[in-house]
């Protein structure tokens, strides 16, 4: 897909805030300091639209970025980053929840993995969630360009076994730094949309 607009159109820090549109959404999840950003940044070609940081659990609230008039990518805050107070995390939780469980204009969510890593247990009880509530998925393997052929090939073994992903669940490896995979997950998404 040719991006061509893109704005950060809304920033929710509680429910209120979702923006009211039937544009089709889709969501990106992950631990923090996954890159998240980078990999948004990367897919509609602009440097710096979703603010990229060196210190994991900026992310505060709920981005929607606006491309083309026709879609949205929300950002969503990262999981498992032990440096962001416990009560953060705990007002994050029912806005996370609320949209990933109820957004209507919800088409799919991107779950992303960094490739150099067995899943932890956040990624595994994030991937039981997006299973159990019906929510189409793509696991995306990021920062693929820091290992070589064979060893991502295993990885992305580990990473289906770890996460009990079937044959046909989507796991796609991904290089922000390259745009390794980035044609494969346009589309994917647009297969999402």
């Amino acid at each position: 897909m040719k991006i061509k607009e893109a704005e950060l159109k809304a920033a929710a820090y509680n429910t209120k805030d979702f923006p009211l549109w039937d544009l089709p959404e889709i969501s990106f999840i992950g631990r923090s300091n996954v890159g998240k950003s980078s990999l948004l940044n990367s897919l509609i070609g602009r440097k710096n639209l979703a603010r990229i940081s060196s210190t994991p659990g900026k992310t505060r609230g709920l981005y929607f970025y606006l491309l083309n008039n026709k879609l949205c990518f929300v950002d969503l805050p990262g999981y498992g980053y032990a440096k962001v107070s416990k009560k953060e995390r705990e007002r994050w939780a029912p806005i996370i929840e609320e949209y990933l469980g109820s957004r209507p204009n919800l088409c799919g969510c991107l779950h992303l993995i960094d490739c150099r890593h067995e899943p932890t247990e956040d990624d595994k009880l994030m991937s039981e969630w997006l299973r159990m509530h019906t929510i189409a998925t793509i696991t995306v393997a990021t920062k693929a360009d820091k290992l070589s052929r064979g060893a991502l090939l295993r990885q992305l073994s580990v990473i289906r076994k770890v996460l009990g992903l079937f044959e046909e669940d989507l796991l796609l490896p991904f290089s922000a730094r390259t745009g390794f995979g980035r044609e494969d997950l346009w589309q994917a998404i647009d297969a999402l949309l």
